[in-house]
């Protein structure tokens, strides 16, 4: 299967307030916000700014005039121009005393949860082709590979350990890339009154809308419901900066709205926790939070009221740590686990295979006189232990190396050694 062509679910576009699944008051506070913050004033400008039909802003125009919010004032070409009445400017103002958002409809919590179903990270059926393609920049034995695609496929969790510098993360990312399709991303929901922002361009890249150009004069209307982003597979990767905090809403007394957590901006994707270990919180800790969520595939989130609800977890969620798994976790969590993968030291072939894929692709040509010295005279002194990532370090502190004296780019013997005394730092104690 040609993940690429895959087409995603087109989420539905609502023609009446009802079928957005909001409360008519609701929506019709956040069109007399948006108003009053953007001096909205057609119904075209509505429809763009709301992210909606132009049905559901003509309802929303009509509720709104008919309880004397606002006023039609002209004309501007075809379309009535309106302004917000003294009693709409008093309502606004109420309404934002509340909450400050306004703009895009949100879209209903339960109503999320289906479009989820039907673009599930499990249901991406990635294929040995795309996974080995999107690994081609690195040096990766046939067996590993064989271990990654069901785990990729099975969107449970994945646990890669090993030595450090040996291509983890770049391992992660490939991952990434090859789920290769794109989903439909909520600008933001709703869940019991309250605004939960969710798209993220960080997260989720720059997306594809549908909306109609209000200018034209023949729009040819929405393709999908507007209120969605239409976006590749979001990839949320965090490292020693992650807390459990960054796992629970986040609300800001300010606007009183919330800006999702990490996993659920990740939801239909991959969530890279890269050097599990070096965060403040035990990794223990960190697990336990996942617990819940990865077994049942469902999270629970709390408001600042207190109360709790779910939300759905659809998320590859991909572990990756220098530590042994059991010198981090306990029985019960690495059972919980699905799939571990040791991504361990390379072998002297597969060095020599990184050296000259690396060379290649920095520009350096590879110097056979040079290996020879590396592998019989250097690597000895560390008892030929390997790394991946020896060789982009030492290639790129020959290059340097070579710009500062005003060197051609070509690997000699006095470059890789100067290169080398920047690899490994002393053993003998400073005296301050």
């Amino acid at each position: 299967m040609n993940m690429q062509a895959r087409t995603p679910h087109l989420p539905a576009i609502p023609m009446t307030i009802a079928a957005t699944g909001l409360n008519p008051v609701f929506a019709r506070d956040i069109l007399i916000k948006t108003m009053f913050r953007k001096n909205v004033s057609t119904p075209p400008e509505v429809e763009a700014n709301l992210c909606c039909s132009a049905p559901i802003a003509l309802e929303l125009i009509e509720m709104a005039r008919a309880q004397n919010l606002i006023e039609v004032v002209g004309r501007t070409g075809t379309d009535l121009r309106y302004q917000m009445s003294e009693s709409g400017k008093a309502r606004a103002l109420d309404a934002l005393a509340q909450s400050e958002y306004f703009g895009a409809l949100p879209i209903p919590l339960d109503d999320y949860k289906e479009q989820v179903k039907l673009q599930s990270v499990a249901d991406v059926g990635i294929t040995q082709s795309a996974l080995e393609g999107s690994m081609g920049h690195l040096i990766i034995p046939d067996n590993l590979l064989s271990q990654l695609g069901p785990a990729v496929n099975s969107g449970k969790s994945i646990l890669m350990y090993g030595p450090p510098g040996n291509g983890k993360s770049s391992i992660s990312n490939g991952i990434r890339d090859a789920l290769g399709d794109k989903i439909f991303v909520p600008k933001v929901l709703e869940y019991s009154g309250q605004i939960i922002s969710v798209y993220d361009p960080i997260v989720h890249g720059e997306g594809t809308e549908s909306s109609a150009d209000p200018n034209s004069l023949r729009r040819s209307g929405m393709q999908f419901d507007n209120r969605y982003v239409l976006c590749k597979r979001p990839s949320v990767i965090t490292g020693g900066e992650l807390t459990l905090s960054m796992l629970e809403l986040n609300y800001n007394p300010n606007s009183k709205t919330y800006q999702a957590p990490l996993q659920l901006k990740a939801t239909g994707g991959v969530f890279i926790v890269d050097d599990l270990g070096r965060q403040s919180e035990p990794p223990q800790a960190l697990i336990n939070r996942w617990i819940v969520p990865m077994e049942g595939g469902d999270d629970i989130l709390s408001l600042q009221s207190g109360e709790k609800f779910l939300v759905p977890f659809d998320t590859l969620v991909i572990f990756s740590t220098n530590f042994h798994p059991a010198k981090i976790f306990d029985g019960a969590a690495l059972r919980r686990i699905y799939y571990k993968v040791l991504i361990d030291s390379p072998n002297r072939d597969e060095m020599i295979q990184i050296y000259a894929l690396v060379a290649k692709a920095m520009k350096m040509p590879l110097d056979e006189q040079v290996l020879i010295h590396l592998f019989s005279k250097l690597y000895p002194q560390t008892d030929n232990k390997y790394a991946a990532y020896h060789a982009p370090f030492l290639i790129t502190q020959m290059k340097s190396i070579c710009d500062y004296e005003g060197r051609p780019h070509k690997m000699e013997i006095d470059l890789v050694e100067r290169a080398w005394a920047n690899l490994f730092v002393a053993e003998s104690v400073v005296e301050h």
